[in-house]
């Protein structure tokens, strides 16, 4: 039908590898061949440039601290591992690294093995979600977890790790892609590797054998424990969007119910992790979570609606006259409940209904599959003030961008309100805003040779102005 541009004009507005990307993640290969080239536009911020940005962070922060791989490689390293790696400068056996650094080569190594697996039974579809799920994950959890290691001031032996584990993590995955990807692995090889060894590496990714992945370097448990937290995270995050909180607004606290416990012990270890991603002041575990939140139990209809025909009315009705707290605890004790209808006794089991939950007022809850999450919605005004100082934090930090400030630039910082409540976020957080502002000092005068950016915040508006104070090079 000739409803679409023609192949070299995709090739000039999106590239060879945005609209291979598409045909190898989006289509599965047992339905018709649907082309869309919005989907083919969406790859390249989902996955193409997901790894390409996690690509430019490592280098950005490799250049400013001077972190040189070809100073501690030996050998070929097409095939890079602890075989080809000297002790030298900062690199570690992955077994000292941090659990972070552990978890994500995990995740590197199964992500291979999955996909050498789905790639040998002819499934690229398969093998590219795998590959999809790494990347989000190196870079939505990783790299943002590993934000601090490499932002800090001083070489130590962690931030060393970090940039040695994300090296490798990137040079694998360059590896990983280069069947559907080429020309974008090919660049990543080259930088890293090539570029990066002089001399050592092979001349092209497509050269290098195909990564099966270290089954040594597995760790089941740790990755186990990692998707719940981060599942914990997802779900509280999306308890707040729904009670229209940003993410930068601090909350009181979050409850947490875990489905099977096994795993709270660990959690608990891990609770400045939370509060953290959450912006939570404190993070407790509870049995369960009645008092925060009611249950609605309405049947599957799809599922009942055949087996039970004119009955399901009935049993609409029982449910919703039920006690939906006992019923869902009766549930989950014995598999089963059955309800008495005038007809007679019908059993459910748990993928017969479907469950919804509703905050009581003061609170937002999220359910999933592993948790319920139940975050406090009641704000007082030094929660409020300290969401101030935070999203003033983020205009400066825009505007340090848009006036070509270069990541390590000490900046001077002037903030003129008459805003009661960013007068306020100001007294009470200055050391906060300039540590993250970079900011040698806050003043609240209007300087005579800067240019004002205006902003508002919670319907306040305030005027700034920056001026780079000290370069890194000076």
């Amino acid at each position: 039908r000739r409803n679409y541009r023609e192949p070299q004009d995709i090739f000039d507005r999106y590239g060879a590898d945005a609209l291979r990307w598409y045909f190898f993640a989006n289509q599965p290969p047992w339905n018709s061949i649907n082309y869309s080239e919005q989907s083919i536009k969406d790859s390249i911020p989902e996955f193409l440039l997901r790894l390409w940005n996690v690509y430019s962070f490592f280098v950005i922060y490799a250049n400013i601290d001077k972190f040189d791989p070809g100073q501690s490689l030996v050998g070929d390293v097409g095939q890079l591992d602890a075989a080809v790696l000297a002790k030298g400068r900062g690199y570690r056996v992955i077994s000292a690294r941090s659990e972070l650094d552990r978890w994500v080569l995990s995740e590197l190594a199964s992500t291979a093995q999955a996909v050498t697996e789905r790639m040998d039974a002819y499934d690229n579809f398969a093998a590219c979600g795998r590959i999809t799920a790494f990347v989000d994950a190196l870079s939505n959890w990783y790299v943002r977890r590993s934000r601090d290691r490499f932002w800090s001031g001083e070489e130590s032996a962690d931030k060393l790790d970090a940039y040695w584990t994300l090296y490798e993590c990137l040079l694998t995955t360059a590896k990983l892609v280069a069947p559907f990807v080429p020309f974008l692995a090919e660049t990543l090889w080259q930088n890293l590797a090539v570029a990066a060894t002089v001399g050592r590496a092979l001349e092209s990714v497509h050269l290098c054998d195909y990564p099966s992945g270290d089954p040594a370097l597995v760790d089941q448990p740790l990755s186990e424990q990692m998707e719940l937290v981060r599942e914990i995270v997802s779900l509280g995050r999306s308890a707040r969007m729904g009670a229209k909180l940003k993410v930068r607004q601090p909350l009181a606290k979050v409850e947490i119910v875990l489905v099977h416990p096994q795993h709270q012990a660990w959690l608990e270890g891990h609770t400045s992790l939370i509060r953290e991603e959450l912006n939570v002041k404190t993070v407790e575990f509870i049995p369960r979570a009645d008092q925060y939140i009611t249950y609605t139990v309405l049947p599957d209809l799809k599922r009942l609606g055949p087996r039970l025909g004119k009955r399901l009315p009935a049993l609409k009705q029982a449910l919703a006259s039920a006690d939906a707290a006992a019923l869902l605890a009766r549930l989950e004790a014995e598999g089963k409940v059955t309800l008495e209808l005038a007809a007679g006794p019908v059993v459910l089991d748990a993928s017969d209904i479907q469950v919804r939950l509703q905050a009581k007022p003061g609170w937002a809850a999220a359910q999933g599959s592993r948790a319920v999450v139940v975050v406090s919605t009641e704000l007082t005004e030094q929660l409020i003030t300290e969401g101030i100082a935070r999203e003033l934090v983020h205009s400066i930090q825009n505007l340090r961008k848009e006036t070509g400030c270069d990541f390590t630039d000490r900046i001077m910082l002037a903030i003129v309100t008459e805003a009661p409540d960013i007068l306020r976020a100001i007294d009470d957080f200055e050391d906060y805003i300039q540590s993250e502002t970079l900011a040698v000092r806050i003043q609240r005068s209007r300087p005579a040779d800067l240019q004002p950016a205006v902003i508002d915040i919670a319907g306040q508006q305030a005027t700034i102005f920056l001026k780079v104070e000290k370069t890194a090079s000076a």
